[in-house]
């Protein structure tokens, strides 16, 4: 029943209008741990941009992913899209080379 509702919950997420968001950075290879970091999501119509927000490596306002934003066919998750054909990617999330995840239900960006 929870497998269930999960997959109900991926499949049926709305992606958020336009604007700017705080959302956490869930990384890989913690098992998806946020330490705390976090990152503004500016999104506006079928794009977006992850932006560094001065909690984690790097330069304050750079832009640390953008893209557009696509569901992914096989797994049904959001992702940020660089290619057209990222939508088959064989892998998404994680430290591969596919497209990065994006969360808007629990409001995560998945990195490496």
């Amino acid at each position: 029943m929870v497998f269930l509702i999960f997959w109900f919950s991926v499949l049926y997420s709305q992606k958020p209008k336009d604007g700017l968001y705080k959302y956490s950075i869930a990384f890989a290879e913690w098992d998806g741990k946020s330490l705390n970091a976090t990152c503004h999501v500016r999104i506006k119509g079928d794009s977006i941009y992850i932006i560094n927000d001065g909690s984690v490596t790097g330069t304050k306002g750079q832009i640390m992913d953008a893209g557009l934003i696509l569901k992914h066919k096989r797994t049904g998750k959001w992702i940020i899209a660089h290619r057209p054909h990222d939508i088959d990617a064989k892998e998404v999330g994680g430290c591969g080379e596919g497209p990065s995840v994006i969360d808007f239900r629990r409001k995560r960006w998945w990195s490496c």
